[in-house]
C-alpha cells in the first residue's frame, strides 16, 4: 500500500534527483566550455555563430555526461533525500509508531530505481543514435574539416576499404582504396578510387553503398577492371563504380579506435562473434560491464543507504563523508578491474562482475544492519 508519506519521500527523492542532476551537469559544462573556449571561437561565424555552436554541442554531449554520471547522481539523490528525512526528524515519528526503517525508505528505493534504469535507457537508445554528433570535435560544428581515417572490413562481402581522408559533410573519402576478396568470378584485386561518397539506403538502385568515381591517369587512360565484377560491385559507366555494402557506412570507415564505447549493447554482442581480433579483449569488457550495469548501481546506492541510516545519531554530515568515501572506493575498483580485463590479465566476465561479488555481501550485511 503506497501511503501519503510515502508519495512525500517519492516526490522528495524526484526532487533532490532533479537538483543534483541540473547541478552536475551545468557544473561539468560549465568547466568544459570555459577550458576549450577558444576550440569554439575557431568554428567562427561570429557571436551568434558561436553560441549556436556551443548550445548544439553540449545538447549532445549532455547525454554522453548523463551516462558518466548516472549512478552518482542516483546516489547522491538518495543520500540527500534520506538525510534531510533524518535532519527534519521525519523519521523518528514512524519509528516510534512501529514502522521500520527499511519500509520508511522503500519510496527512496522504488525512485532510485526508476532513475537507474534512465541511465541504462540513455545508453541504448540514445547515444547509439547521436554517435556521430559525439564524435564531432569542437571546432568543427559542420564536419566540414577532414577526418583521418581508419579503415574498416565489410563482414558481408569481404571487401576491405581504406582512405586518405574523410569530410563528413559530405560523406566523402578522398583517395579511396578497395579490397576484394579471392573469390569467384573476379578472383582478389584492388580497386583505387579519386573520390567515394556513401550513399544512404534509400530504395533506388545506387544505394546502400558507395559511390566511386575515377579521373584518367597522366595518359588520359582510366582504370579497367576485370572481364567479371563481383556481384556487389556495379559498373555504373566509365571511371563510375557502385560498391554495395551491408555493414560499411561513412560513420564505420571514419570512426575511431573507441567508437564502441556508444554502441548499444546487441551491437558489442554482434562485434564479439565476429573473427576480429582488434579490441576484442575491451569490447568483451564493456559487454559484460553493461550488462552488470543495473547490479552496479544498485549495490552502490544501497551501500550509500546503509552507511547512513545504520547508525541515526550519527551527524549528518559525517554520514554522508562516510557515504562518500564508500562510493569512491566502489568506483575504484570498478575502474581496476575494467582496467584488468582491458589488458587481458583476468577474464572479461569476471573483470565486470568482481565488484558485485566483492561489495555485493557487503552491501547487504550493512543494510541489513540498519535497525528501526
Amino acid at each position: 500500500m503506497f501511503t501519503t508519506l510515502d508519495r512525500l519521500f517519492l516526490a522528495s527523492y524526484f526532487r533532490s534527483y532533479l537538483i543534483v542532476l541540473t547541478s552536475l551537469l551545468s557544473l561539468y559544462v560549465v568547466i568544459d566550455l570555459f577550458t576549450n573556449i577558444d576550440s569554439f571561437g575557431r568554428a567562427g561565424g561570429g557571436v551568434r555563430g558561436v553560441a549556436e555552436h556551443v548550445l548544439t554541442y553540449y545538447g549532445y554531449q549532455v547525454s554522453l555526461i548523463f551516462d558518466r554520471l548516472a549512478e552518482a547522481i542516483t546516489l547522491l539523490a538518495a543520500m540527500f533525500a534520506v538525510s534531510w528525512m533524518q535532519r527534519n526528524n521525519e523519521l523518528l515519528p514512524q519509528l516510534s509508531a512501529g514502522i521500520p526503517t527499511r519500509r520508511v525508505v522503500r519510496p527512496v528505493l522504488l525512485g532510485a530505481a526508476a532513475t537507474l534504469s534512465l541511465g541504462t535507457l540513455n545508453q541504448e537508445l540514445v547515444i547509439p543514435r547521436i554517435a556521430g554528433k559525439l564524435a564531432l570535435p569542437k571546432d568543427d560544428p559542420d564536419g566540414a574539416k577532414a577526418q583521418t581515417l581508419t579503415g574498416a572490413y565489410d563482414p558481408a562481402t569481404g571487401v576491405h576499404v581504406e582512405g586518405l581522408a574523410g569530410f563528413p559533410n559530405q560523406r566523402r573519402v578522398v583517395l579511396f582504396f578497395a579490397t576484394f576478396p579471392d573469390a569467384p568470378p573476379a578472383g582478389m584485386f584492388h580497386l583505387t578510387a579519386d573520390e567515394a561518397f556513401y550513399r544512404p539506403p534509400d530504395g533506388t538502385e545506387y544505394s546502400g553503398g558507395w559511390e566511386l568515381r575515377q579521373k584518367p591517369d597522366a595518359a588520359g587512360k582510366l582504370w579497367q577492371p576485370p572481364e567479371k565484377l563481383p556481384p556487389y560491385l556495379k559498373l555504373i559507366r566509365d571511371g563510375r563504380y557502385f560498391l554495395y555494402t551491408k555493414d560499411m557506412d561513412y560513420e564505420v570507415v571514419t570512426r575511431g579506435a573507441t567508437w564502441f564505447l556508444y554502441a548499444s549493447t546487441p551491437k558489442l554482442r554482434e562485434l564479439l562473434a565476429r573473427p576480429d581480433p582488434r579490441r576484442q579483449a575491451k569490447v568483451a569488457v564493456l559487454f559484460h560491464m553493461r550488462l552488470t550495469r543495473p547490479l552496479v548501481g544498485a549495490v552502490l546506492v544501497l551501500l550509500g543507504l546503509g552507511v547512513i541510516l545504520r547508525n541515526p545519531n550519527r551527524h549528518v554530515f559525517i554520514s554522508a563523508g562516510l557515504c562518500l568515501v564508500f562510493a569512491a572506493t566502489f568506483y575504484l575498483l570498478v575502474l581496476g578491474c575494467k582496467y584488468l580485463g582491458d589488458n587481458n590479465l583476468v577474464a572479461a566476465p569476471l573483470a565486470a562482475w568482481l565488484p558485485v561479488l566483492l561489495f555485493g555481501p557487503v552491501t547487504l550485511v550493512q543494510f541489513d544492519a540498519v535497525h528501526t
